[in-house]
């Protein structure tokens, strides 16, 4: 079955994780990604990971995440050669995406605008901390940095640990999918009009996104928002301890706050106006610190969602990963062999399924420059051609 970006041609110039992120899910969507790295200095990911063997093997896990369904191949854009390999690339390609520093390209001569006068269809995206101008463009930055500069580090604990940095590299992963994002309007804009395009993607802009409701808040108020850790401003959305662990409940609006009050046999503390849920909050919050200590976590979850009150156990990543319900929805895949590295691993697929033709990993992540000598050959250099870019060390 066919899928959206069959036939569409992506050159993966990015490294670490939110560039690499997005073309990977363009790749498990059909697109022909080729991953372009220096020879002597592959994207920095390949030796990042908890495993030590895989990342001195340049098979670093940060990789592999979104290492599959692309190919490989290895040129120093410093070398003219290696440049005139890259141009020949990007007159045949679809779509550029680069994540180094704001003018660095420019510089090599491989900017938007040369770019797109050899290939005006071209989408050029650029992804960046801050974007490609502005007082900060030049500036550089990671996940952690950008929690620190957004605020979000500052939203994130409670009010004796706070500021706390997110658990997880949620930007570098929501720049990667808001990249994909721009990339399929871009895509389906281009045809419409025949034209190329210039994205601007910074990952400060999309970790503003992601407090979108606290910006318009702070706009009205002037406020920022405080740290409020696992208590939400209703006490019935929030963590509380149980006889094993701690269960989250969701009762967010009027209805599922009645239900759950109903629930616990405390129908009289049910509410009818959201100021009063927030007036009585701590009255709420001491009751069902007492109630919910009376069963398990496992015990309450399965009793509240039984009765259509949103809770969870707050479980570990084991746990998580081990639900059966994320094995029938098929969010990993499987390799039990990886070239360049011994056994096999799981890596995450996409967060959505199409009824056909649907995100799918087909290959596994390659070794450093394993598609480069063929690469080559598609763009028409022959072997001796080939052997002299070898020998030059452009590949």
């Amino acid at each position: 079955m066919s899928r959206p970006f069959d036939g569409i041609r992506i050159i993966d110039a990015t490294h670490v994780l939110a560039g690499p992120f997005a073309a990977y899910q363009l790749a498990l969507l059909g697109a022909d990604v080729i991953k372009v790295e220096h020879p002597a200095d592959p994207d920095q990911s390949r030796g990042q990971g908890p495993d030590w063997d895989l990342n001195r093997a340049g098979m670093g896990t940060y990789f592999l995440t979104q290492g599959s369904n692309k190919r490989s191949l290895t040129l120093d854009l410093k070398q003219e050669a290696a440049r005139e390999v890259f141009l020949r690339l990007v007159a045949q390609a679809d779509v550029l995406v680069e994540n180094y520093r704001p003018g660095a390209f420019e510089a090599l001569g491989l900017g938007y605008e040369a770019l797109s006068a050899l290939n005006p269809r071209l989408i050029y995206c650029s992804i960046s901390a801050f974007g490609q101008g502005g007082p900060r463009g030049e500036q550089t930055g990671y996940d952690h940095v950008i929690q620190a500069s957004s605020g979000i580090m500052a939203a994130t604990g409670t009010a004796e640990v706070s500021p706390l940095k997110l658990g997880a590299p949620a930007i570098d992963y929501a720049t990667g999918t808001m990249g994909a994002f721009a990339l399929s309007a871009a895509l389906f804009q281009r045809e419409k009009t025949g034209r190329g395009q210039r994205i601007d993607l910074a990952m400060l802009d999309v970790a503003m996104m992601m407090m979108a409701s606290h910006v318009t808040a702070h706009a009205r108020t002037g406020k920022p928002p405080r740290p409020r850790g696992n208590d939400h401003e209703y006490a019935t959305n929030s963590a509380y301890t149980t006889k094993d662990g701690m269960v989250m409940l969701g009762a967010s609006n009027l209805r599922q706050q009645k239900r759950l009050w109903v629930a616990l046999g405390r129908p009289e503390m049910a509410k009818t106006r959201n100021e009063d849920r927030v007036t009585h909050r701590a009255d709420e919050a001491a009751a069902l610190r007492e109630i919910l200590l009376t069963r398990t976590a496992e015990e309450w979850e399965t009793f509240l969602q039984s009765r259509h009150v949103p809770a969870g156990r707050i479980r570990r990543m084991d746990e998580a990963l081990a639900d059966p319900h994320l094995a029938q929805r098929g969010l990993t895949h499987r390799f039990d062999a990886v070239p360049g590295m011994d056994g096999g691993v799981s890596v995450p697929v996409a967060a959505f399924g199409f009824a056909h033709g649907g995100p799918r990993v087909d290959t596994p992540p390659r070794e450093l420059g394993a598609d480069t000598d063929a690469i080559l050959a598609e763009l028409g250099y022959d072997d001796a051609a080939r052997a002299a870019l070898r020998d030059s060390r452009a590949t």
